[in-house]
């Protein structure tokens, strides 16, 4: 299997630290690469700001994205990612605590690929990455040209 890296997009220490173990837990070897903030993703995902150095040209294959986030929340990055011909095809799973319907609807509306509330529980934690990481990056396959 070819170097595939992860995004996650959390402003929560504790949900990333969460989600790094549970990956780690996994056997996953994936480089992922953690933004603390929607600008923070954008900028990773665009090569702007202080990744303006990086290769724009090497993508995530899988986003994990949290909604409630600091200075550019996550339904605005993923109407930005899906604004962009070299984003719009990028598989984003939003992964989020919200219990809102209207998030739920927003996040679909604006094409995610997919919705998945945080479990409470380390162990059903761990089982949701695995099942995320093993689909998005194993299993499915990308549209022509995406990647």
């Amino acid at each position: 299997m070819s170097h595939k890296v992860i995004l996650l997009v959390e402003d929560n220490p504790d949900d990333e630290l969460l989600a790094l173990r549970a990956l780690k837990k996994t056997g996953a070897e994936n480089e992922v690469v953690v933004a603390h903030d929607g600008v923070e993703a954008l900028d990773y995902l665009f090569a702007s700001g202080p990744h303006s150095g990086r290769d724009p040209a090497v993508m995530p294959q899988l986003i994990l994205l949290d909604l409630k986030l600091p200075k550019v929340d996550g339904l605005e990055v993923l109407r930005r990612l899906r604004s962009h011909e070299r984003t719009r095809l990028l598989p984003v799973v939003i992964l989020s605590s919200s219990r809102e319907h209207q998030d739920l609807l927003d996040g679909y509306s604006l094409g995610a690929n997919s919705y998945v509330r945080k479990p409470v529980n380390f162990e059903q934690f761990v089982m949701a990455v695995e099942l995320l990481r093993r689909y998005w990056l194993v299993l499915n396959e990308d549209p022509p040209g995406a990647m």
